[in-house]
């Protein structure tokens, strides 16, 4: 590249392409096939805008509202900034004013859908050695993947996840036949489920546990049998039963990390159970103390960490365990989704859908509608904020320079990695194959600044004809990859 430095700016996100760069990225090392950085940008760009369309629209049928630029722009105002507006209950948003859609914030959101649905769906064959497709930075995967999958439909999850789960349904049927119940699942999350739930249902940014990526349901014969199986979870682990789980959002994510750390496994695997309670679909059940169906979330092996941007989630799984009978008259009443609950977790959007439902009416004219939040209200600086927002436009983020710190590491003994990656499954596994040692560090900074990445340089062996090499930072007593190359 002849020109100068490249700066894409983001929220919280800067991302350089230096003119140093050969201008290149190998997307399958076995056949050294190569495409340039450029081409491939657009590629990816277009993948994700498709899904990005495909997963918008079926979104917009599910709460009948076909305005999806009004969707986006309603979506990104409430997980952003709506706490910081000044407008009250008087006034609704009229988002039909503002240009633009906040592109950078669907983008932030839905790297974070596929690298959550994707990390697992790709780690069958790292044992086998598939250089081709599993040596290559897996995000390149994510978006053909994701379109993929909705195309075929697909609810199998990897086959390292229900071994897991086979795993954790033996140490809880041990006491019983195999006549005595039944196994439904384990399937993924759909990724429509996992877009509505990130990008519109909660619109959080706030870090948060998805505790249902994959779900099966132990179908129990007779309760006499689902009491066993719950006393069986209730004596094994009882700091897990019926308490309120304390998520990362509520102790910090260090102390989160480090009560997870110190949690009792299922005996001769690594699945973690964090929280058993009675589900909460059988209130009158629940208020007599007999409920019939129970949820079990679990972490296996990590609780596995994704973040883009200022959106964090860790995710893990669940198992339903109920009387069958329970579970089957439960699932002929229940919704997946439900246009009024989705709409009162996005208020200004349900707010905008109410008004402009009512100017539709033929007597709209004598219907008193609140007054609309534009560039000409009072409240003009909840407009500038708005419009700051979508545009990515962060004034209040720009960072001052406070100098440079250069490590000149010198290398050490190579040693395998001791602390579990969070965020990098392929490490762990590359670990237990003695394919992954640290080669230098630790290296110590300032916890209270922020510090962007410039150059990382090293030396290669002329033995070595392919290396991936990244940067790794300490996340309580675990690690997270920042960087890689």
């Amino acid at each position: 590249m002849d020109e100068d430095p490249i700066l894409l700016r983001g929220h919280h996100l800067l991302l350089e392409v230096s003119n140093t760069h050969d201008n290149t990225i190998y997307t399958n090392i076995l056949y050294r096939k190569a495409k340039e950085f450029g081409k491939l940008f657009l590629e990816q760009l277009q993948s994700r805008n498709l899904l990005f369309g495909e997963l918008l629209t079926e979104f917009s049928k599910l709460i009948d509202f076909s305005d999806k630029k009004i969707i986006q722009r309603a979506a990104a105002v409430q997980a952003l900034c709506s706490v910081h507006l000044k407008a009250g209950d008087g006034n609704h948003i009229d988002f039909i004013g503002f240009s633009s859609t906040a592109l950078w914030y669907q983008q932030e959101i839905l790297s974070l859908v596929m690298r959550v649905y994707c990390e697992d769906q790709l780690m069958d064959n790292l044992d086998r050695g598939d250089y081709s497709k599993f040596y290559v930075p897996s995000a390149l995967q994510d978006a053909p993947k994701c379109k993929q999958d909705m195309e075929e439909k697909k609810t199998a999850p990897s086959a390292r996840r229900k071994h897991s789960f086979e795993k954790l349904i033996a140490f809880l049927v041990n006491e019983l036949t195999e006549d005595d119940y039944d196994v439904q699942g384990p399937v993924l999350k759909p990724i429509q489920s996992l877009f509505n739930k990130m990008f519109i249902r909660r619109g959080q940014t706030a870090v948060s546990v998805i505790g249902d990526m994959t779900r099966a349901t132990l179908l129990v014969k007779n309760e006499k049998d689902l009491r066993v199986i719950v006393k069986r979870v209730e004596e094994a682990f009882p700091s897990i039963h019926g308490k309120e789980f304390q998520g990362p959002s509520k102790v910090g994510v260090d102390t989160f990390l480090h009560q997870v750390f110190k949690m009792k496994k299922i005996p001769e695997s690594d699945i973690i159970p964090y929280r058993f309670k009675a589900n909460s679909s059988q209130k009158k059940k629940m208020d007599k103390g007999k409920p019939l169906l129970y949820n079990l979330n679990f972490f296996d092996g990590i609780p596995e960490y994704h973040r883009v941007g200022t959106t964090e989630m860790f995710v893990a799984f669940e198992l339903q365990i109920g009387f069958e009978a329970e579970v089957n008259g439960l699932r002929v009443d229940h919704l997946a989704y439900e246009e009024g609950r989705i709409l009162n977790a996005q208020p200004l959007l349900k707010a905008y859908k109410v008004v402009h439902e009512k100017s539709d009416e033929v007597n709209a004219s004598a219907t008193s509608v609140p007054s609309s939040l534009d560039g000409k209200s009072e409240d003009h600086n909840d407009f500038e904020l708005i419009s700051s927002v979508l545009e990515g436009n962060f004034t209040n983020c720009k960072y001052r320079a406070l100098g440079q710190k250069e490590i000149d590491g010198e290398g050490m003994a190579p040693i395998a990695p001791e602390r579990l990656c969070l965020n990098n499954k392929r490490l762990n596994i590359w670990a237990n194959q003695n394919k992954a040692i640290i080669l230098d560090g630790p290296f110590e900074l300032d916890p209270s600044r922020r510090y962007s990445v410039d150059l990382i340089s090293f030396r290669v062996d002329n033995r070595i004809s392919g290396i991936s090499v990244g940067l790794f930072a300490y996340f309580g007593p675990y690690m997270v990859q920042i960087s890689a190359l």
